[in-house]
């Protein structure tokens, strides 16, 4: 585990002289270490220090920190340490999503026990695999399980990465969770989900498509290794997959980006074949069509299909020999998986030190561990760790982790300040179309051309999930621009906008958008929440749909402006009209001397001549009302949306603060709708 920190100090130049000030800065850096400490006889040795301990990095000599010492191997302290219940740690932050129990800094919530997580990669592995991955986790519950064990579960179904149960000594528990994976919630046969599973937070659904490049499987194991990350203790992992399949170069930089992870977090994988033995049949068995040609005659095709399958379980003993743990391969009894891996783990000391080592320059440190002289004992420990990487030298899977870790963290980055605007107007009676409307600010291509680029590339990923947490729509975009004085002449007076839409059904939804900056790594992010309005219930009222206000427009092959969701129809976009499409006001800030649009559409239930306004209010004085204007042609033939177009013409507002009030009236069906919002001009 890894923190840094940076503290500054200045001294003031002396009077009469003019010197630049003296900056110090230093920065470290916290590394954790697992030592097991044994002697001639394989019997742990307990009572050593700090002090004891001599740590290199690099050849460099390391000042430790503290050693605490684990008795987790079947001592005589374990019964007294499992008989004493385990306090579960108050979280100290972190994302909503993560149920693993987080301990406050500089404390062990763990103490004197052993950690198990049993991980179930659900999308790769076949209904019979499942049901063997879950036989094995119950059976090691129920007769191996040992007094000092603490389990957790986890499980990815190909969209998140989900934690149904936190560290726990607790049988039932543990049973329950894992018949729960196994009978999809469905326990009692009736097909209906008994206890329905809740999404994850962003960054980890595909539901509509894959937003990053990274190979599934591997990124979610990464994702599982940073959640156990603050927990300072040896993690087992125990890794129940149906095979692993390596797919080019992007696959191996996410392998190696895994194991990095792990090794960082004190995890060590340890892979379980769900298959168990597998006889395979040399053309294939009755879940493919038979293959043809003279490859099933020669040998061929059996051949490959035999190779398919130990490449999906090398990947696998990868994944172990690079973090210290074991494979389970080629075994009908998963349980063995769990229960070696459990083994493995006997005491411990966690160790401690400041790295010197500031540098993020993603080099592997290479770790020594020994004792002082005048002790003797055999040593077992990882010997080091990739350290971490600055945005300059970032390979192309850790610029996928990057994106994909700031899109799922809750705590937002505000590096690129960004704001968005979310409307809705009615397709059918159904559905909704959803544009977004994103501004940037043009100091990040300032920034940029300092730094000498010539283009500069946002990057732009996005979600919306429902009140459940299930991802319904997202998107990946870039804007590709030049990085030249015309362009920044052009964006100090019309920021950066980025468009998109999705369609949706009425109800209570979350959108996060994130940027970045492909040329100097900052990123920003904006969550907000939104409600599509039900608008086919509104029987009492005038349906609307939401009120954009604008002192923009802008053509519609516009290259600053116009970046949208390939495959987006325009013609489905209300706010294009005649050519030019309408710019959202993201900020609701005007200028007085610009004339200022107000769009929005109605939905009469029947055909009808609408009356519109606009009237604004500085306080509970009424400033300005325009004169009504009468629509009576609806937007569509055969329909009756109708489009309302409203404008106020420049200088007739001072600068200042208004309450903007829009007035829709229906005379033939007796029905109104308003629509009110604070709004404000400036000079």
């Amino acid at each position: 585990m890894t923190c840094a920190c940076t503290g500054a100090a200045a001294q003031a130049p002396l009077p009469g002289q003019d010197r630049p000030r003296a900056v110090f800065r230093t920065t470290t850096r916290l590394v954790t270490q697992t030592v097991v400490v044994k002697d001639k006889q394989g019997r742990p040795i307990t009572g050593l220090t700090a002090a004891d301990f001599v740590v290199t990095e690099d050849g460099q000599r390391q000042d430790v920190a503290f050693a605490e010492f684990q008795s987790v191997g079947g001592t005589a302290d374990e019964t007294a340490a499992a008989a004493a219940p385990v306090p579960i740690p108050a979280r100290a932050g972190g994302p909503a999503r993560a149920p693993i129990s987080i301990p406050s800094p500089g404390t062990i919530g763990y103490r004197n026990h052993r950690l198990l997580v049993l991980y179930f990669d659900l999308s790769s592995m076949s209904p019979s695999d499942q049901a063997r991955a879950c036989s094995g986790a119950r059976t090691y519950i129920d007769t191996q399980m040992a007094p000092s064990d603490l389990l957790a579960i986890m499980a990815f179904d190909g969209g998140a990465v989900r934690v149904p149960q936190d560290f726990t000594s607790d049988r039932d528990a543990l049973r329950h969770v894992v018949q729960s994976l196994q009978s999809g919630n469905d326990q009692n046969g009736d097909g209906v989900a008994d206890d329905p599973e809740q999404g994850s937070a962003f960054g980890e659904n595909d539901a509509e498509f894959n937003l990053f490049n990274t190979d599934r499987q591997l990124a979610a194991l990464q994702t599982a290794a940073a959640m156990l990350r603050p927990l300072p203790e040896q993690k087992s992992l125990i890794y129940f997959s149906g095979g692993v399949r390596m797919r080019g170069t992007d696959n191996r930089a996410q392998l190696r980006a895994t194991v990095n992870a792990a090794v960082r977090a004190n995890v060590t994988l340890n892979p379980v074949d769900a298959r168990g033995l597998v006889a395979l049949p040399p053309l294939g068995d009755a879940t493919r069509a038979s293959p043809g040609g003279i490859g099933m005659f020669a040998g061929t095709l059996a051949d490959a299909l035999q190779r398919r399958f130990e490449r999906s379980q090398d990947t696998l003993y990868a994944l172990a020999r690079d973090t210290g743990g074991t494979a389970l391969l080629d075994q009908n009894d998963l349980s063995l998986g769990i229960a070696q891996a459990a083994r493995a783990v006997t005491s411990y000391y966690i160790l401690g030190y400041y790295s010197t080592h500031t540098g993020a320059d993603g080099r592997f440190r290479r770790v020594r561990v020994a004792l002082r002289r005048g002790l003797s004992a055999d040593l077992s420990y990882r010997d080091g760790y990739f350290a971490d990487r600055a945005f300059a030298k970032f390979t192309a899977a850790d610029k996928e982790r990057q994106l994909e870790d700031a899109l799922r963290d809750g705590n937002p980055i505000t590096e690129i300040r960004i704001a968005t605007e979310v409307n809705y107007f009615q397709l059918n009676r159904n559905e909704y179309f959803v544009p977004v409307s994103v501004r940037l600010p043009a100091s990040e291509l300032a920034l940029a051309r300092r730094r000498g680029a010539v283009r500069t590339v946002i990057d732009i990923i996005g979600e919306v999930r429902d009140d459940h947490g299930v991802a319904h729509r997202n998107v990946r975009d870039k804007l590709d621009i030049k990085v030249d004085e015309g362009t920044a002449a052009s964006l100090s007076i019309r920021p950066l906008y980025y468009e998109t839409g999705f369609t949706l059904l009425p109800g209570q939804y979350v959108l996060k958008i994130l940027a970045r900056d492909a040329t100097t790594g900052r990123i920003g992010t904006f969550e907000t929440p939104f409600e599509i309005p039900n608008l086919a219930r509104a029987d009492a009222r005038l349906a609307i749909s939401s009120v954009v206000l604008s002192s923009q427009r802008v053509g519609v092959g516009d290259a600053l402006y116009r970046v949208r969701q390939k495959g987006a129809d325009e013609r489905a976009n209300p706010l294009v009209h005649d050519g030019q499409r309408l710019v959202p006001s993201v900020t609701r800030a005007f200028r007085a001397d610009r004339e200022l649009y107000v769009f929005l559409q109605a939905y009469p239930s029947t055909p009808a001549s609408l009356a519109a306004f606009v009237t604004f209010y500085s306080g509970d004085a009424k400033v300005l009302q325009t004169a009504p204007a009468v629509v009576t042609q609806p937007s569509r033939p055969g329909a009756t949306v109708t489009d309302i177009r409203l404008s106020i013409p420049p200088g007739a507002l001072a600068a200042g603060s208004y309450d903007c009030q829009v007035t829709v009236l229906d005379p033939d069906n007796a029905k109104a709708a308003f629509w009110r919002a604070p709004i404000a001009l400036v000079r």
